[in-house]
This record gives structure tokens, C-alpha cells and sequence, in this order.
């Protein structure tokens, strides 16, 4: 395939190999930098939401591979509105190598690739957010060598971060368990997509409301905003719903004792985590959050460079 939109898509293999390509970026990288392999590659950034670890993951990845980035804002490009997507798609086919798409609605990312001639990446949409999952992948694997047989708790928000965090753990063989508000879980879509390649992989998918026992045994806690973008309006509501799923101390100490905690960020501290989780020897969320820059190189890499 040309494009990627989903960690669905690929196989075990696939996923694997470009860790692996990460990873070995990544350290070229700390020992005095990469070869410019995407040396005349230009990749168009479009983005419907603000970000701040996107863009600046993608623009660097590209320069630290000898390409560049161009950054469309939503006023200057108006996806869907001022033009149609298939139009745009045509138009940025013949000015760039490759698109990365952050938008609202999946739909507009699968457009893109469906006009474009050239690979689309899916920075996030409100179905998933697969190059961070990627990132999470490789810090999981970087602190346990591998996501097989390990336990992954998501407590939180049944958002488009758990899809992709549930599908990358099935396709990798983790354990993934969820604990969440009722009304709050993972669409039936991901869901389903997410138990059928558990179990092609030999891993389970646990769905519960309590986060105590959802944290038993868990390797990883992960959590993220209880609010996503474009939920705004709902923010009050699930302030009253949410506080019993804050990652804290005591949530963490009920896990496995060498449990790492994830984050994807932005957090509001005091919501979703407090600061001495945050802050603490079990976080990881800046390791993380820095992994958004090598993972990402990795997918640029094999889309743009075809190694």
C-alpha cells in the first residue's frame, strides 16, 4: 500500500520492521546524524487541528533526512470547503512527495488517499491517531524489547488515541485492557477490528469500568485527555464523570511494580494524571513524546525511500 492511515493495515511483520527502522534511525541519529536520504523530497503537512508535537515531529524528521515540509494551515487550504478533497488531492499530487493529513473527520484522510498519486499519512483523525501509536510502540519495546505477552491498560477516554494504542498492541501480541466510563468505550468498528487480530495473534482484549482491577498486573498504564478536540462542548459533563479513572499514585502502585506510565500529551495535570505520575520514575511520556519524531521518520523513510 501506498499510504498510511491505520496500523490495521499491516501486518505483524510490517509493524515490526518498521520499529526496527526506527530504532536504527534513531541511533544514528544520537551518534552524530542521518544520511540525508529524503535529500529534494518535500512532504505537505495539512492540518485542520493545532498541534504542536505533529508538526514539529514531521517538519524536523524531514529536515534531519535532507527533505523539507510545508506547512498548510486550515485558512489557506479549507479541506472540503473551499475546494473539494479530490481536487486538492490532484493539485498537491503534482507539487510534493508525500501528504500528512492531521483532520477532524477520518473520512477526509481516506479522500485524500483515495485522489492522491502520492503517499498520505494519517497524523490524526477522530477515528485514530496510528503514527502515535507507532511512537508508543517503539518506547513500550524500548523498555521491555518487546510488546509480546506484555499488559497494556488504557484508562481513560474510548478516543481516537485507544483505537490505534488496542490495534498496535493486537498486532504486536500485548494483552490490552481498557477501563472507562460506561458510555465512553471504543466504537463496536474498533472494537471488533481490535478482538479479530487479537485473536490472529494469540493476545487478548478485555473491556471494563473498573480501573483497579483494569491496572492488575499491567505493564503499561496509559491515559489521555478525558476532552478531545472537537468534544469541547462536552467538557463539563465528563469532568463530573471522569475523576475515579485519574492516573495517581494509588491508581499506579496497584500494577506490576516495574510498570511504565504513557501519556501522548497534551495533559491536564490534575485531570486525567497528577504531576508526581507525570513527574515520576514510572513516566515515560517525554521519551515518548520524542519517539514521535523517530517513528515517524521511519514511516517517511519507507514511504518516501521505499527501504
Amino acid at each position: 500500500m501506498k499510504d498510511f492511515l491505520a496500523v490495521a493495515d499491516y501486518n505483524s511483520s510490517e509493524i515490526q520492521d518498521l520499529l526496527d527502522l526506527a530504532i536504527r534511525l534513531k541511533e544514528e541519529r544520537e551518534s552524530g546524524g542521518n544520511s540525508p536520504i529524503l535529500k529534494y523530497k518535500t512532504l505537505a503537512m495539512i492540518f485542520q487541528k493545532p498541534s504542536l508535537r505533529t508538526r514539529v515531529s514531521f517538519d524536523m524528521a524531514m529536515r534531519q533526512l535532507g527533505g523539507d515540509a510545508l506547512y498548510l494551515s486550515p485558512a489557506e487550504i479549507g479541506l472540503g470547503k473551499r475546494e473539494s478533497i479530490a481536487d486538492i488531492a490532484r493539485v498537491m499530487s503534482g507539487y510534493v512527495d508525500a501528504l500528512m493529513a492531521r483532520v477532524f473527520e477520518h473520512e477526509h484522510v481516506l479522500e485524500l488517499a483515495r485522489w492522491s498519486t502520492i503517499p498520505v499519512i494519517n497524523g490524526l483523525s477522530d477515528y485514530n491517531h496510528p503514527c502515535q501509536a507507532m511512537a508508543d510502540a517503539l518506547t513500550i519495546q524500548e523498555k521491555f524489547g518487546s510488546l509480546k505477552n506484555l499488559n497494556v491498560t488504557f484508562v481513560g477516554d474510548g478516543n481516537n488515541v485507544a483505537v490505534s494504542l488496542l490495534h498496535i498492541c493486537a498486532k504486536l501480541g500485548a494483552n490490552f485492557t481498557m477501563a472507562c466510563p460506561e458510555g465512553y468505550e471504543l466504537s463496536e468498528k474498533a472494537l471488533s477490528l481490535g478482538k479479530k487480530i487479537a485473536r490472529e495473534t494469540g493476545s487478548s482484549v478485555t473491556m471494563l469500568h473498573d480501573p483497579h482491577q483494569a491496572v492488575r498486573n499491567a505493564h503499561v498504564i496509559y491515559t489521555d485527555t478525558w476532552t478531545s478536540m472537537g468534544k469541547e462542548e462536552e467538557a463539563k459533563i465528563r469532568e463530573q464523570v471522569f475523576p475515579p479513572y485519574q492516573v495517581n499514585t494509588q491508581l499506579v502502585s496497584e500494577a506490576d511494580p516495574d510498570v511504565i506510565v504513557m501519556h501522548c500529551l497534551p495533559a491536564h495535570r490534575g485531570h486525567e494524571i497528577t504531576d508526581k505520575v507525570a513527574d515520576g520514575p514510572r513516566s515515560v511520556i517525554f521519551l515518548q513524546a520524542h519517539n514521535r519524531l523517530h517513528a515517524q521518520k521511519a514511516i517517511l523513510v519507507r514511504f518516501l525511500a521505499g527501504l
